[in-house]
């Protein structure tokens, strides 16, 4: 291994740990992603089912590096109004009332129309300039003087053509606004895309940025984020929980529990002075983890078997 290996290897590291400082344990893949895009300048397209992270990512990303966090929350219908700019109406017409009541100063001696429109257009180009623009959260990213973790939170709710609307930001971090003209960040922020997968994505899209998908994680690193989020739990409980929603993961449900879930499962168990597993309590705390009664149904009779099951397989069976 040569020192360039070494060295990258090392800065991994540094990612690893700065993102646990912030609360957000994650594989080295993860780490790894988020070190390219920094370095590389790319968006991270970040994929996988709902609760395993992706939305913290860019928030403890944003801890990490010492930068503001903007988020826009993605949803059918979202236009560049909301997401990019609008003008500040009231202060433009605010603006042409002092116009207008100073109009006979602006055109104090002016003999001509074509004098007086002279006159008038320095005027009105104020109208439609930076003073009167209110920035929304992409604009607003790509104003940060010291840049920004800016996060697009599930655009795959977003329709086609604002997909479409996001490629000059994402290829140069910067915007057009025709009476302005084109607005570049002083320093590209740090994109991060989540994504639930509620539709396919177009391949521009993806062509810009980096992509990661985050899916459930192995059970040591599991058990490791229920140490650092919900550090009273026993490591025998933590090794019975992961167990358990482990197997759970291995049902045909309609909705598999994610990490979110295990984590507010671990908090109910620590508030019900639980030190270990036992059917009747997963039973009455099922709903925590299943957020469907179907789902919750098709386990019900299963909970001894898989509760035993989680014990033996966490090394604590009685």
């Amino acid at each position: 291994m040569n020192d360039l290996d070494q060295q990258t290897r090392g800065a991994i590291d540094a990612v690893i740990a700065g993102l646990a400082r912030a609360g957000y344990i994650c594989s080295r893949q993860i780490a790894t992603a988020v070190f390219l895009a920094q370095h590389l300048q790319k968006p991270i397209l970040v994929e996988g089912p709902a609760g395993v992270g992706k939305t913290e990512l860019a928030k403890a990303t944003a801890a990490f590096l010492d930068l503001p966090l903007i988020r826009m929350q993605c949803y059918e219908g979202l236009d560049e109004a909301k997401a990019l700019y609008e003008w500040k109406y009231a202060k433009q017409l605010l603006y042409t009332q002092i116009l207008k009541d100073k109009l006979g100063e602006e055109l104090n001696g002016v003999k001509s129309l074509s004098g007086a429109l002279k006159r008038l257009h320095g005027a009105g180009d104020i109208f439609f300039s930076e003073q009167f623009l209110e920035p929304r959260p992409l604009l607003r990213a790509l104003q940060q003087p010291a840049g920004a973790v800016l996060l697009v939170d599930e655009v795959d709710k977003s329709d086609q053509e604002f997909e479409a609307f996001l490629l000059e930001i994402l290829s140069d971090y910067q915007v057009t606004v025709p009476e302005i003209g084109t607005i570049r960040a002083p320093v590209p922020p740090f994109v991060v895309l989540t994504s639930n997968n509620a539709r396919d994505l177009g391949d521009a899209l993806k062509r810009r940025c980096l992509h990661l998908h985050i899916g459930f994680p192995e059970p040591a690193l599991e058990e490791r984020i229920i140490e650092v989020k919900v550090p009273g739990v026993s490591a025998s409980l933590r090794r019975q929980i992961v167990a358990l929603i482990q197997q759970l993961r291995a049902q045909d449900l309609r909705k598999l529990p994610s990490v979110s879930e295990t984590i507010d499962w671990a908090r109910v168990l620590l508030l019900l002075h639980a030190d270990h597993l036992e059917s009747e309590t997963v039973r009455e705390t099922l709903n925590v983890l299943l957020k469907f009664e179907a789902d919750v149904k098709a386990v019900e009779n299963k909970i001894p078997a898989l509760t035993y099951q989680a014990r033996h397989a966490a090394g604590d069976a009685a």
